[in-house]
């Protein structure tokens, strides 16, 4: 198992990289979601499944539904953070935290993502540590929601269990699951080992958590796409039906 003191200089160096090294102090912008996106960079995910994911995340975040309900309400905007993880010492961060204020922030966003390059990394499941680290990055956001969205393909095969984690009760931990392509005549294959399930049963949790089903790589761009328009919309919609709530009968 993991040393827990080397998690956590791991990502306090992370945050310190990010000029984040507290929790910002009441009274900062408003905020109304921070998003932190954890892509699988294990030895399972060859050069072109690297690019899929990578440009799936990137066609995902520029899909003109997507754009307009990140940008739907600037003045408490959306924050992302995106992040590869692999082995126990393999956390990688693409972009820091960045506020999606306009068209701009985004696209710069999109053009980090898109101009990634692979790097070696210990080939490695630490699942568990991946979310310990997403967690951290996540405690220095004081927005309304904390979001943690994992990317993986396989069960963890080191470090901490995803399911032994005791991870603050107000983030929400999403999970894209990259399962098994279709057959030739286009069925959902049995995903490996029951993947599914596993994401299911020790992954995700939290207010609303929920697993999105990419059908391969080739199919991360349409899932990613899906899953983020559920989580930002579902803050819309949660603000919404708060007012609604409030407003006299």
């Amino acid at each position: 198992m993991i040393d827990q003191g080397r998690l956590f200089g791991l990502c306090a160096s992370a945050l310190a990289c990010l000029g984040l090294a507290a929790p910002q102090q009441a009274g900062a912008a408003e905020c109304r979601q921070a998003l932190a996106l954890a892509l699988d960079v294990s030895g399972s995910v060859d050069l072109a499944e690297y690019r899929l994911q990578r440009d799936g995340l990137a066609a995902a975040l520029a899909a003109p539904a997507v754009r307009a309900a990140l940008l739907s309400d600037t003045a408490a905007p959306v924050r992302i953070a995106v992040y590869e993880w692999s082995g126990q010492d393999n956390q990688r961060i693409l972009s820091p935290f960045t506020e999606i204020v306009d068209d701009a922030a985004l696209d710069a966003l999109i053009a980090r993502i898109e101009g990634t390059e692979r790097r070696p990394a210990d080939p490695a499941t630490a699942l568990g540590v991946a979310m310990q680290y997403g967690a951290f990055l996540l405690a220095a956001q004081p927005c309304w929601v904390r979001t943690l969205d994992v990317s993986g393909d396989g069960k963890a095969n080191t470090g901490p269990l995803p399911q032994s984690l005791n991870l603050p009760a107000d983030i929400t931990v999403n999970a894209l699951v990259i399962s098994d392509p279709p057959d030739p005549n286009g069925r959902m294959a049995v995903t490996r080992g029951g993947l599914i399930t596993y994401f299911e049963d020790a992954v995700i949790r939290g207010p609303g958590a929920f697993a999105e089903v990419a059908a391969g790589f080739a199919d991360y761009e349409r899932a990613m796409t899906r899953k983020l328009l559920r989580e930002i919309e579902s803050i819309a919609i949660g603000a919404v039906e708060t007012e609604d709530d409030g407003a006299p009968s």
